[in-house]
């Protein structure tokens, strides 16, 4: 009997070629040059405390609870087979090891109180979605972005969805931490017109310690790509605590200000809006009670970047006056 695409192994799954993806969104501006497409990818080989989207940190399916649209019918719980919900007064508990990702209690769900996050498509299958909004991509020099997780994670999906895309003469980005092996960049990298990079710590041990990858491997895949020939957008996403310090941006721009193919700076100013969904997904979030950055640092980390030599410096999220 052939296994369905939720049960399959990592091999089975990278041989059938699907792709476990959380989100396409459409009409992005903050993903690369112009108006967008960007497909985000499940799996993520790095750990970092301050992660936006935990739901794309695990390679499966798995299912989110939403407070406010339960009105406790228990549906949810009567056609689960694994035993892995119960509803208390507190809420919705959800048993992780027990659930195995099936979604049906997602679809008995009346209110749409339970959602399953991660849905398995065909290479063909994103693209038909995607090259609908074509009109706006050629408009405004957009195109499509593969994001996460960690894109790489599932580079041979990946390598044959930006195939496609480039036969259908769209625009591609890779939106990449550079946390992963080096063999997988290059195979997907034929297929890139652009690369967004995120760069988040310039000390290797702090850069172990927050990420769980080595930093040395971030800049072997930051060289691989300059020697390809690839144009970059380096990203730091500035965390309070973490990320936010001057010599933090220092120490990046000295490696980065080397590399003639970088065409811009970001720095990405902290979001707490994601705190809600670590709750969802019975996770805990280190960061949560976090105060948003100060607008007048956000300014100050950018005259620093270009200081430092960098060219291009945007600076882009949510702050306080």
């Amino acid at each position: 009997m052939k296994s369905s695409p939720e049960n399959l192994t990592d091999s089975e799954f990278e041989g059938a070629l699907k792709g476990l993806i959380f989100n396409i969104q459409r009409f992005s501006i903050e993903d690369g040059p112009g108006i967008r497409s960007t497909v985000f990818m499940k799996g993520c080989s790095l750990r970092c405390p301050w992660c936006q989207n935990p739901e794309g940190l695990k390679k499966k399916q798995e299912i989110m609870w939403f407070e406010t649209r339960c009105i406790a019918a228990l549906e949810c719980v009567r056609v689960c087979a694994q035993d892995a919900l119960r509803l208390e007064p507190s809420g919705m508990l959800i048993d992780r090891g027990r659930c195995d990702g099936c979604g049906k209690c997602a679809e008995a769900c009346p209110t749409g109180a339970i959602e399953l996050v991660g849905r398995y498509y065909l290479p063909e299958e994103v693209l038909s979605e995607v090259v609908r909004d074509s009109a706006f991509y050629e408009n405004s020099g957009g195109g499509i972005t593969v994001s996460g997780g960690e894109p790489l994670v599932q580079h041979h999906f990946v390598k044959e969805f930006l195939r496609l895309c480039k036969e259908n003469r769209l625009h591609t980005a890779l939106d990449t931490s550079g946390g992963y092996e080096v063999e997988a960049l290059e195979e997907v990298l034929p297929f890139v017109d652009i690369v967004l990079l995120d760069v988040k710590v310039s000390d290797p041990e702090k850069h172990l310690e927050w990420t769980g990858i080595p930093l040395e491997l971030v800049t072997k895949n930051l060289k691989t790509i300059s020697e390809f020939g690839k144009p970059v957008w380096i990203r730091t996403p500035i965390i309070p605590g973490y990320t936010d310090a001057e010599e933090n941006i220092e120490g990046i721009l000295r490696f980065v200000s080397s590399l003639d193919n970088v065409q811009r700076y970001d720095l990405l100013a902290f979001n707490n809006t994601c705190a809600s969904k670590y709750k969802r997904l019975s996770m805990e979030w280190k960061l949560e009670g976090k105060p948003l950055l100060e607008h007048s640092k956000m300014e100050s980390l950018a005259r620093k970047a270009i200081s430092c030599g960098a060219k291009n410096v945007h600076w882009s999220g949510m702050t306080k006056s």
